[in-house]
């Protein structure tokens, strides 16, 4: 099954809870929380606080992505304002093993975030402890940036890994996803889909989640 998860990175804030009751009754599977401290990545979001107030408004899994220095400080706080999944970046866990497994004692699902140019080969000891793998397929940061090309053949590196090892995880992607592209992602072996400007731009959510959802074969 293919998951269409809305980055509300790209919602109105000034009617977040209505964005939020419109996209899960347009179909979204996920909500997506970028989550940046203006060290890891050169941009400030939110914190917990606004995860916790999501998780008032809606059922749907909460999907937060931590792209912040030292991320196992917080790990408990977003667990607590209700987090579905939550994963990290290789390139801001000194030890990866230990944060994962933080992740899963605070009852939470635990996914690892690869940077364009971070060796997918960084993955392999472990995966075996993931529920999923966040390829990004651009740089992180902001929204509405470009789709880098050669992602789609690191997706497809990560699926070789994953079934190299009889593994379930699933491979999500991030940055740049929309109609134009989502079915060669989806070839490539990717699952869920991150899109924030192609949806909350978009003047029908349901349409445009449906059409995503199509066009990935889901």
């Amino acid at each position: 099954m293919k998951l269409i998860a809305p980055s509300i990175l790209s919602a109105d804030f000034t009617r977040l809870g209505e964005e939020l009751r419109a996209i899960e009754a347009a179909g979204a599977d996920w909500i997506h929380a970028d989550v940046m401290d203006g060290r890891f990545v050169p941009n400030i979001t939110f914190g917990p606080m606004v995860v916790e107030a999501v998780r008032r408004v809606t059922a749907l899994p909460i999907d937060v992505h931590l792209m912040i220095a030292a991320p196992e400080r917080y790990i408990a706080d977003f667990a607590r304002a209700g987090a579905s999944t939550i994963c990290v970046h290789v390139e801001a866990c000194i030890h990866l093993n230990r944060t994962v497994q933080l992740i899963r004692d605070a009852g939470v699902r635990p996914g690892v975030v690869l940077n364009p140019a971070t060796p997918v080969e960084s993955l392999r000891w472990v995966l075996e402890y993931l529920d999923f793998v966040l390829v990004m397929s651009v740089n992180p940061g902001f929204g509405g940036q470009a789709f880098i090309p050669n992602s789609i053949a690191r997706i497809a590196a990560v699926r070789r890994m994953i079934s190299e090892q009889g593994l379930s995880t699933l491979i999500e992607v991030d940055g740049g996803v929309g109609a134009q592209n989502i079915g060669e992602i989806s070839a490539a072996g990717a699952d869920v889909f991150v899109a924030g400007s192609a949806i909350f731009k978009s003047p029908d959510y349901r349409r445009t989640i449906e059409d995503l959802r199509r066009l990935a074969g889901g």
